[in-house]
């Protein structure tokens, strides 16, 4: 399976949407880029497009907007991600609400813990 890289457009598109003064990390993942909060991916960027993580309601909802659709590889989509329409990218405003609520779905799920270090 071939990953698709993002641009750097793709990649500042990203960053600006991520929110700002909040636990949020961004790190990179197989050349593209991740938002976690307690070591939890809550949004990220998969080539092109951005994905969030969102509970069932509103995963439904937003697959009701026009241009919304399945997030990561080409017939193995991400479990629970829902790919922002791409229209949204002259709007981002139209984004952040969403992508709000996938920090809170994510901040509210255990921190993710770390693995132990070799020695």
């Amino acid at each position: 399976m071939e990953i698709p890289k993002p641009s750097e457009d793709d990649k500042d598109y990203f960053r600006s949407l991520v929110p700002k003064g909040m636990d949020v990390e961004t790190k990179p993942m197989f050349g593209n880029l991740g938002g976690f909060v307690n070591g939890n991916m809550f949004m990220g960027v998969f080539g092109p497009n951005v994905g969030i993580k969102l509970n069932e309601p509103d995963r439904a909802r937003l697959l009701a907007q026009s241009g919304a659709g399945p997030f990561g590889p080409e017939g193995r989509p991400m479990s629970g991600y829902v790919a922002l329409p791409a229209r949204w990218r002259t709007n981002p405003a139209k984004a952040r609400p969403w992508i709000k609520k996938a920090y809170a779905t994510v901040a509210a799920l255990p921190p993710k813990k770390k693995p132990a270090k070799r020695a």
